[in-house]
C-alpha cells in the first residue's frame, strides 16, 4: 500500500508543546509528530532529557532519544529563569496540547495544572503522565519502568520458576506512552465535536496493569496464577523454542485441537498420540508437559532447524526463527515491504522504521532527531522575541 508524498496528514496544523524526559511522553509525542503535529520538546539548557545521556550507541547519539524524538523541535529553557513562565505563557497560545511527565506536582508548581490553565486555555488539552497517578498512597513514589514491571505483576509471570525477569524493552513506558497517544486522539476529537478541551490522564501502573488482564483473570478468585515458563506459553502446549539437531531453535505454537491432530501425524509422524487421553485437549497437554516434552524434543533432536521448518509449514503449523537484532536488521518481510527510511540526526542520516500503522491517503512524517536547543531561536522568534532579546536569554542561560 503506497500513500501519496506531500499529501495532508491527519494532525497537520496541530502545536503539541511538551515537556518530556526518558520514554512514555516522548513515545507518545513522536506518534502525533508521525501524524504531521508540530512538537516543541522543551528540554533544560545544557543537558536536555536525561534519555539524550543514556548511552551513545547511534554514532555518539543514545539509542532511546533516536528512537523516540525524530520529527521534534527542540527549545531550551530554564523553568526556573525569571522569564520562563512568559516564553510557555506564549506557546500556550499558541498550543493544542500540552503533554508532561514531570516529577509529581512539578506541572502545578509552574502553573501548568488544568486548574490554572482552563480559564485561559478552554479549547486546550492536556496530559500527564505519571507512574501512579495524581493521587493515592502512591502518588510521590519513584516509578522507573522495572519498578512498574514489579508492582504490576509483570515479573511474577515472566522469566522461570526459579528466575523472575523483566521485560528486555520499556513495556510499561511503551503501555503509558501508546495510551497517552489514543487519548489524546480521543481528546482531539471530542473537542472538534464539542470545542472544548480536556485532560487525558495516564498512570503506568494502570496502563501496564490493563496489559496484565489475562494472567489476573486465570488466577480469578484465588486460583493459581499462570507458571513462569521462560519462552514457552505457560498455557498452551506445545508452545514455545525448541532446539534441533543443528545447535538451533525453532519457536512454534499449536492453537487447537484440529492441529494437534495434524501435528502429530506430519511432523512427530506419531498418528495415535493425538488421542492419547493424557494429551487429548490443551488443558490436559499444558498439565502434562513433563511427560509431552520428552516425546517431542526427542523427534526434534534428530532434526536440522530447516528439516523441522520445512515439516511445520508443510502441516501449516505456525513456527518462526528466533532472531537476534542484526537478524532484526536484515529481516527479510521488513525488506520485502521497504519498512526502511533514513532520517536526519546531529550525527547524520540514521535508519528508522515507519511507523506500523500504514495509511492509504498520506506518508507519515519522518524528520530528523534534532539536536539540544536546535530550534530555540527560531521558535522564540515566532514567539515575538527580538533578536537582542534572544540573545540576552542566552546570556542568561535561559535557554
Amino acid at each position: 500500500m503506497s500513500a501519496a508524498q506531500g499529501a495532508p496528514r491527519p494532525l497537520d496544523g496541530i502545536l503539541v508543546v511538551t515537556l518530556e524526559h526518558a520514554i512514555a511522553a516522548p513515545f507518545a509525542t513522536r506518534q502525533l509528530a508521525d501524524l504531521g503535529a508540530r512538537v516543541i520538546k522543551v528540554e533544560r539548557p545544557g543537558a536536555g532529557d536525561f534519555a539524550r545521556s543514556y548511552d551513545d550507541r547511534v554514532r555518539g547519539l543514545a539509542s532511546h532519544f533516536v528512537w523516540c524524538n525524530r520529527s521534534k523541535e527542540s527549545l531550551t529553557l530554564d523553568l526556573k529563569h525569571a522569564e520562563a513562565g512568559e516564553i510557555l505563557s506564549r506557546l500556550l497560545a499558541k498550543a493544542d496540547v500540552l503533554v508532561q511527565n514531570l516529577a509529581p506536582g512539578a506541572a502545578a508548581r509552574l502553573g501548568l495544572s488544568e486548574e490554572a490553565l482552563r480559564p485561559t486555555h478552554p479549547r486546550l488539552i492536556l496530559c500527564d503522565i505519571s507512574g501512579y497517578g495524581e493521587d493515592g498512597p502512591y502518588r510521590d513514589r519513584k516509578a522507573y519502568d522495572l519498578l512498574i514491571q514489579s508492582e504490576a505483576g509483570f515479573l511474577s509471570v515472566t522469566g522461570t520458576e526459579d528466575h523472575p525477569s523483566k521485560a528486555g524493552i520499556s513495556i510499561a513506558d511503551i503501555a503509558a506512552g501508546m495510551y497517552a497517544y489514543s487519548g489524546i486522539l480521543a481528546a482531539l476529537i471530542e473537542r472538534n465535536a464539542t470545542g472544548r478541551g480536556s485532560k487525558v490522564e495516564i498512570a503506568m501502573l494502570e496502563a501496564l496493569g490493563e496489559w496484565m488482564s489475562f494472567p489476573l483473570y486465570y488466577a480469578f478468585e484465588g486460583q493459581a496464577p499462570p507458571p513462569r515458563t521462560g519462552a514457552a506459553h505457560a498455557t498452551i502446549y506445545p508452545y514455545g523454542p525448541f532446539a534441533t539437531a543443528d545447535g538451533r531453535t525453532v519457536m512454534l505454537g499449536l492453537q487447537n485441537e484440529r492441529e494437534w491432530k495434524i501435528f502429530c501425524e506430519a511432523v512427530l509422524r506419531k498418528p495415535a498420540l493425538a488421542a492419547d487421553p493424557r494429551f487429548d485437549s490443551n488443558g490436559k497437554r499444558a498439565a502434562n508437559r513433563e511427560l509431552l516434552a520428552p516425546i517431542v524434543t526427542g523427534i526434534f533432536a534428530a532434526l536440522t532447524a530447516e528439516e523441522l521448518v520445512g515439516l511445520l509449514d508443510q502441516a501449516g503449523i505456525a513456527n518462526a526463527h528466533v532472531n537476534d537484532m542484526p537478524a532484526l536488521w536484515a529481516h527479510p518481510q521488513l525488506a520485502a515491504r521497504r519498512r526502511w527510511r533514513k532520517v536526519g540526526s546531529p550525527a547524520g542520516p540514521v535508519p528508522a522504521l515507519l511507523p506500523p500503522a500504514n495509511a492509504s491517503t498520506f506518508a507519515p512524517r519522518m524528520d530528523a532527531v534534532p539536536a539540544l536547543g536546535e530550534h530555540s531561536d527560531v521558535i522564540l522568534g515566532e514567539l515575538g522575541f527580538s533578536p537582542a532579546e534572544i540573545a540576552r536569554l542566552h546570556r542568561e542561560d535561559a535557554v
